[in-house]
C-alpha cells in the first residue's frame, strides 16, 4: 500500500518551478513551500520576491521565507507542519536538524550525473568543460554536499552549440519529471539506493562545479578556441563571458559576449588581434583558429547582435582585446 505523502517543498529560482508544478498536477500534497527572502532588486531598491514565491502565491500555498534555517521559530513551525518528505530543489545548504525532520528523509534535485559535478554551477561547468552529456540525480541529503545516496538519475545530451541557458531549460524539465518519478518510488518503497562511492572508478576524475566568480567570466584569449567557445557558451545568458575592446590609443570598453562561433584555421595574427568589416562580422584571432562573435553587450546598452553594435561602434583593425 502506497505512503499518504505530506511534503514541504524547498526551492527559490526559475529552475524549482516545473518540479513543484509537477507535484500540484499529480494531486500530492504540498504543507508548504521554503523560499529565500525578498530581496531589494533594480535601480528603485523594491523588494522582489522569488520566482518559486510567485508561483506558490498563485496556488495558494503555504510560503516560509526564514533568514535562517536553524533558528528555533522556523524549525518549531516546519516541524508543526507535520510533513514526512522534504524536497529540495535549487535552494540553499540545510542544517541537520532541517533536512533529517521528516520520517521519509529530505531529497535533493541535482543537475548532474552525480558523484560527478557536486557542487553550486553544474550545467555552467558541465559545457565549459566540453561534456557530451549530462543528467539530473535525485539523492537523499546528508552531511557533505551532494554526496547522498542516490535514488534515480538521468542523462541527458549536451549538444555542441548549446548554451547554459538552453541546458538549463532542457534539465529543468528533465528534473521535473525526475522529481515526479522519485515522489512515486518513496510513496511506493521500499527505496533501492546506491552509495555515490561504488559508481567511481580508481581512474575516475571527479569534475567540480563551484560557485561562478567574476574572475572565472574574463576570457583568456591565449587559450585553444574551443575551449573559448565553450566558456562563452557556457556562461551565456548568465553570468555572461566578457572581455575589453582596447583602441590603438589605450582606450578601454568592456563587452559582455554572449553568442559567437569558432573557426579553426591556421594563421599568423596575434591573439586577441581583431578584425572586422564594420558592418556584420567582429573577429578575434586566437592560436588555432578565429572566434566569430554574433551577439553582444556594451556597458549600460543592450544586448545585440554583431551587425546593430558595429552600425554604433566603428572599429578598425588596430583593436585588440584583453
Amino acid at each position: 500500500m502506497a505512503k499518504q505523502l505530506r511534503i514541504v517543498f524547498m526551492g527559490s529560482p526559475e529552475f524549482a518551478i516545473p518540479s513543484l508544478k509537477i507535484l500540484l498536477e499529480n494531486n500530492y500534497d504540498i504543507a508548504a513551500v521554503i523560499t529565500a527572502p525578498d530581496k531589494p532588486s533594480g535601480r528603485g531598491k523594491k523588494l522582489r520576491s522569488t520566482a518559486v514565491k510567485e508561483f506558490s502565491s498563485g496556488y495558494g500555498l503555504k510560503v516560509l521565507q526564514p533568514e535562517k534555517l536553524k533558528e528555533e521559530a522556523f524549525v518549531n513551525e516546519l516541524r508543526s507542519l507535520n510533513a514526512n518528505l522534504q524536497i529540495v530543489v535549487a535552494f540553499r545548504m540545510l542544517p541537520e536538524i532541517v533536512w533529517r525532520m521528516p520520517e521519509l528523509g529530505t531529497f535533493n534535485l541535482h543537475a548532474s550525473l552525480l558523484p560527478q559535478y557536486r557542487g553550486a554551477a553544474p550545467i555552467n561547468w558541465a559545457i565549459i568543460n566540453g561534456e557530451k552529456e549530462t543528467g539530473a540525480t535525485t539523492f537523499f541529503i546528508r552531511h557533505e554536499i551532494d554526496t547522498g545516496e542516490i535514488i534515480f538519475s538521468e542523462k541527458v545530451q549536451i549538444m555542441p552549440d548549446e548554451t547554459f541557458g538552453e541546458l538549463h531549460d532542457k534539465l529543468m524539465e528533465t528534473g521535473a519529471e525526475l522529481v515526479l518519478k522519485t515522489v512515486r518510488a518513496i510513496a511506493s518503497g521500499p527505496l533501492q539506493t546506491t552509495t555515490q562511492s561504488l559508481l567511481v572508478k580508481d581512474h575516475d576524475r571527479l569534475h567540480k562545479a563551484p560557485k561562478i566568480f567574476r574572475e572565472n567570466c574574463r576570457v583568456d584569449w591565449d587559450k585553444p578556441g574551443k575551449d573559448i567557445y565553450n566558456l562563452i557558451r557556457g556562461l551565456s545568458p548568465w553570468p555572461t563571458a566578457f572581455t575589453e575592446l582596447v583602441s590603438p590609443e589605450g582606450e578601454r570598453t568592456p563587452i559582455k559576449i554572449y553568442g559567437c562561433g569558432f573557426r579553426p584555421e591556421k594563421h599568423d595574427q596575434k591573439p586577441g588581434t581583431v578584425t572586422t568589416d564594420n558592418i556584420s562580422t567582429l573577429n578575434i584571432a586566437v592560436s588555432d583558429g578565429t572566434i566569430m562573435l554574433t551577439e553582444l553587450q556594451q556597458a549600460g546598452k543592450k544586448k545585440m547582435n554583431v551587425g546593430n553594435f558595429l552600425r554604433g561602434f566603428a572599429l578598425d583593425n588596430c583593436w585588440i582585446v584583453a
